[in-house]
């Protein structure tokens, strides 16, 4: 199966000037805990309700404070042709519950969650890699920023 199969498509972007208000809000009406950023046509990071509570208000950062200052700019990502197996391996490895999804053209064309990959007949390897996210560390770890 590929990731194609089993993403959410048709993924809100969010701009690194707009505020963590604004990505708080719109996390909220999306019922998710992670958006995309972009700018100019470009994928430049990543945004979690994580990043909000721990790299932002933590921190002292108010809720007019911008995305880019607690975005995660290093963007793991996978292809839309790539199979889920690869995807959960690597998922795993580098302790990641979501991910980007885009094209062979590099444009962002969904998001894929353990979720997703558990409820569409990869329960056992997204079980694997659960385990493996949920050890501590790794490079997305908010203690390693």
């Amino acid at each position: 199966m590929r990731i194609s199969d089993c993403m959410t498509q048709n993924v809100r972007v969010a701009n690194p000037d707009q505020t963590l208000r604004d990505a708080a809000r719109t996390m909220a009406s999306l019922d998710a805990g992670v958006l995309p950023v972009g700018e100019n046509d470009r994928l430049v990071g990543m945004i979690t309700d994580r990043d909000i509570a721990i790299r932002g208000i933590a921190k002292g950062k108010g809720p007019d404070a911008k995305i880019r200052d607690v975005m995660s700019a290093e963007v793991k990502f996978c292809f839309d042709d790539q199979e889920v197996g690869e995807v959960l391996q690597n998922m795993g490895n580098l302790k990641l519950r979501r991910m980007p999804v885009i094209s062979r053209d590099r444009r962002l064309v969904g998001i894929v969650s353990i979720g997703d990959l558990a409820t569409n007949g990869e329960a056992a390897s997204a079980g694997e890699a659960l385990g493996d996210i949920s050890q501590p560390g790794g490079d997305h770890s908010q203690t390693a920023h």
